[in-house]
């Protein structure tokens, strides 16, 4: 060793090690393939909620909560690594709230807010800045406000499709509908749901903060998976980032006679093809007597540029709209509290266009289902 050379003080040396920890976890990310494209990019910077861009929901679904209200959605300003900026609140009104705003049927507690995309995105790098609660106690707020237990702050890709037939006729395919399949009946009737859903994740399961849910649906297929997500419950900003990756996968043994074209794609029309193969997704024509099927591949799980985990598993292929919000089912346990809320700082999105994408078969918004005054809207 050159003994004229400078010496580093550890204490230097100790920083230079942690800083090249931090950017090692940084690049965790994989770059942006080739041809990626920033769909959609939001900060909320005008001050309101753009409606060309994003709507807001007066719905329930689930057991044990009054559904969501747009009354509890709203542009705020908060401070983001250090800088004050505008964020989109949505606000979850807990077991102990005793306020005016109305959810279904007119009850007043476990109501939340939630905000859609009006864009239906596929494959792509999915990016939220957000934050659970917050890091200071609030009046009326939980006993720890990092951690609302009972609510379950959410971001989500959703997308549905309802598809009937003659409940006499629901053990056949039907030339005239031919998205309906027979192997993928639900409620006892002559009906589809065509389902994609990813949740990158879902928080609160039970009052568990400390692990999240992140899930897949396709069609009638759901694969449940929970990770650590520790390091997010510290009522401050993270960035959650979701990769959705689809492809074609050949199917050997089909023929133009099996299938009928609708929308764009072609439909399996015969039980003699394994349900398994397909799972109610659609196939691509390659020629004569040859096809492949849009099949979701993965969706990888990424915090704060650190890999959270994957669904390998049941991941759709059909384009959805981004959730983001807080709503309090029975499974998210009580919530003895009174207000609580999750916050986010920014949203892109970047579209890869992957082959196994389907787009243009799922697109209605979600409907709402009860009015202001919280009474129940007919179907």
């Amino acid at each position: 060793m050159n003994s004229s050379l400078p010496q580093v003080p550890k204490s230097a040396l100790f920083l230079l090690l942690l800083a090249c920890s931090a950017a090692a976890q940084e690049t965790q990310l994989p770059p942006l393939p080739a041809g990626a494209k920033l769909a959609l990019e939001e900060d909320w910077s005008s001050g309101k909620i753009d409606p060309a861009r994003w709507y807001l929901p007066r719905k329930k679904w689930g057991q044990g909560n009054n559904g969501v209200a747009p009354e509890n959605v709203a542009i705020a300003r908060d401070r983001v690594n250090g800088k004050e900026q505008p964020v989109l609140v949505c606000t979850a009104h807990g077991d102990l709230y005793d306020g005016p705003l109305q959810g279904y049927e007119g009850e007043r507690s476990r109501v939340g807010g939630l905000v859609v995309s009006r864009e239906f995105f596929a494959s792509g790098r999915f990016e939220v800045i957000m934050k659970i609660g917050g890091a200071a106690k609030a009046e009326g707020g939980p006993e720890d406000p990092t951690r609302p237990k009972g609510a379950v702050p959410a971001v989500w890709t959703y997308g549905y499709r309802y598809v009937s037939v003659p409940k006499e006729g629901m053990d056949a395919f039907h030339a005239t509908e031919p998205l309906y399949n027979p192997n993928l009946k639900a409620y006892g009737e002559g009906a589809n749901e065509y389902w994609s859903e990813l949740d990158f994740p879902e928080f609160g399961k039970g009052g568990d903060f400390d692990k999240a849910m992140y899930n897949t649906f396709l069609q009638n297929k759901h694969q449940p998976r929970t990770f650590e997500v520790k390091p997010m419950i510290d009522g401050q900003y993270h960035t959650l980032t979701t990769e959705w990756r689809t492809k074609l996968v050949p199917i050997d043994g089909v023929t133009d006679a099996q299938v009928a074209e609708k929308d764009g794609f072609h439909w399996v029309q015969d039980k003699a093809i394994p349900f398994n193969r397909y799972l109610g997704n659609p196939l691509k024509r390659l020629g004569k007597d040859r096809y492949a099927i849009y099949s979701g591949d993965r969706a990888t799980h990424y915090l704060d540029g650190k890999k959270v985990g994957e669904n390998p598993t049941f991941v759709p292929s059909m384009a959805a709209q981004l959730n983001l919000g807080i709503w309090l089912p029975g499974w998210g346990g009580p919530a003895p509290w009174k207000q609580s809320s999750a916050s986010f700082a920014s949203v892109k999105i970047w579209q890869y266009n992957d082959e196994g994408d389907v787009r243009g078969v799922i697109t209605e918004n979600i409907t709402d289902n009860y009015a202001a005054d919280g009474s129940a809207l007919k179907k």
